[in-house]
């Protein structure tokens, strides 16, 4: 999906999705929503992938590879129509 996909997914303009992507501004958290459901993706993982390592320091190095791979494949079935996760 581009920018112009997204953008109108999510009802945002091209330029400001642009800043969000630079770490220029900071959404609102409905702005979030609006973004997790365009990309078909859980709120909650579109959080977890988007947190700095210093947010999740109480969770294992080996925990938090898994949880995003799992978060990864999670959103790869939402895009492909799929429900086949692999280990």
């Amino acid at each position: 999906m581009n920018q112009a996909e997204l953008s109108g997914l999510a009802d945002i303009s091209i330029s400001y999705l642009s800043l969000l992507e630079q770490g220029k501004r900071d959404p609102s958290f409905s702005m979030i929503q609006n973004i997790a459901s365009a990309l078909n993706v859980p709120l909650s993982i579109l959080v977890f992938l988007a947190a700095e390592k210093s947010e999740i320091v109480d969770i294992s190095p080996e925990l938090a590879e898994k949880l995003s791979l799992t978060a990864l494949q999670l959103i790869g079935t939402s895009v492909n129509g799929s429900t086949n996760l692999s280990k």
